[in-house]
């Protein structure tokens, strides 16, 4: 049975430097980043010790480091991040990430463009 515990960091914004054009990679553009990390939170839930869970700014880290790193694709970007993240954190069961570009330069009038990736 899959677990329904999780953590959820939503809203992490970068101004960083992905795209599949060149000028997209210069120019650069804001990114928004939430996740749903699936893990065990009971022993946490009775403990109140960090050490029974997943630091929330040790994932920001994780997003952060990732996100200063230019791909041409989100989905290459998310899965960088997800890789990261399950490397680090051998205890998440289950990831999922939503990947935004705002204002994504598409020839028309769009807020964003987003990716989910469940891994």
């Amino acid at each position: 049975m899959k677990s329904k515990n999780c953590i959820i960091l939503e809203g992490m914004r970068f101004y960083a430097f992905h795209g599949v054009s060149e000028e997209e990679r210069h120019v650069g553009a804001f990114f928004s980043v939430d996740l749903k990390l699936y893990l065990d939170l009971s022993k946490a839930s009775e403990s109140d010790c960090l050490e029974d869970t997943v630091s929330y700014a040790s994932i920001y880290s994780i997003v952060k480091n990732e996100m200063a790193v230019p791909s041409k694709l989100l989905e290459h970007l998310a899965g960088r991040i997800v890789r990261q993240i399950k490397m680090q954190f051998r205890q998440i069961r289950r990831i999922e990430i939503k990947l935004t570009k705002l204002n994504p330069p598409v020839g028309g009038e769009v807020d964003s463009a987003s990716i989910l990736l469940v891994k």
